[in-house]
């Protein structure tokens, strides 16, 4: 990501963000709230897009990370002119009043990437992905109107069964990278060495499963706390991935023969549905 001008305004850093959220799937949902939440959202997706690429992409590195954090912190000082995300980015914490922590401990969840081999327990994996999910979670509900700390633990918990399930479509994936994100002790229980296809490992998988589905009935109830009007995004975002979840399982816990996605059709779905309530 290049830098900006120092005289960008508010409204070109907007629709910088803008472009980067266009490549998610889950921009159509987005779509789902008023326009003032929904450029609040571009902005949080473009910051966490950023921290990702700095953990995975071409030239990522803790110092890369340390750099962006510099600019982070700046950033919520009023000095947004280091690249094209932060005008819009600081625009949006103030607004709708974002917790800073947040932030922090995103790019630490990043930053763990680079500098861990794997995870020992479960409860090292569960910091984890609240560090990268769940305070992307705390942050969605912050700008559709949920400041509670009960909203908070809600959204903590749906992040993190967001995230672990990510990590079951991605087993394959993160393997080529040299990464293993599950719990060295659930791998030692069920006598997996090698993460490769195994009945062994379709069971660490299918235990992986079961945590998230209690964490996704545990927090059945964030969407009562956020603003009504902006409710069937919030259903939408969580439905995708609750659909995910059900076709990991449908196919077996299988995540080596493909890569499991959800199809253009079954995205739109889980957005009907979201819509429907």
């Amino acid at each position: 990501m290049g830098g900006a001008p120092r005289g960008m305004t508010l409204e070109a850093s907007y629709e910088y963000c803008r472009g980067l959220a266009r490549g998610s799937n889950f921009y159509p949902a987005f779509f789902l709230v008023d326009e003032a939440r929904r450029r609040a959202l571009w902005a949080i997706y473009a910051f966490n897009r950023r921290c990702d690429d700095l953990s995975d992409g071409p030239g990522a590195s803790l110092e890369a990370l340390a750099g962006w954090r510099g600019q982070l912190e700046a950033a919520l000082r009023g000095d947004t002119g280091a690249g094209p995300v932060w005008p819009a980015f600081a625009h949006a914490v103030a607004r709708y009043e974002i917790p800073h922590s947040c932030f922090f401990e995103m790019i630490e969840g990043v930053g763990s990437d680079l500098d861990e081999t794997g995870k020992a327990t479960y409860e090292d994996l569960y910091r984890y992905c609240y560090r990268v999910a769940s305070v992307v979670g705390i942050s969605v509900v912050s700008i559709f109107g949920a400041h509670t700390a009960e909203a908070h633990l809600l959204a903590e918990q749906c992040g993190v069964a967001v995230q672990l399930t990510n990590i079951l479509r991605d087993v394959a994936e993160d393997r080529a990278l040299g990464r293993v994100y599950l719990p060295q002790e659930d791998l030692a229980r069920f006598g997996v060495t090698v993460i490769a296809d195994s009945a062994a490992l379709r069971q660490v998988l299918r235990l992986q499963a079961g945590r998230a589905r209690e964490l996704f009935a545990a927090a059945r109830a964030l969407p009562s706390h956020v603003e009504p009007r902006t409710r069937p995004c919030l259903r939408a975002l969580l439905g995708v991935y609750s659909a995910l979840l059900d076709k990991i399982e449908r196919r077996g816990y299988d995540v080596f023969s493909e890569r499991i996605g959800l199809s253009g059709g079954e995205k739109l779905l889980a957005l009907a549905r979201a819509v429907a309530g």
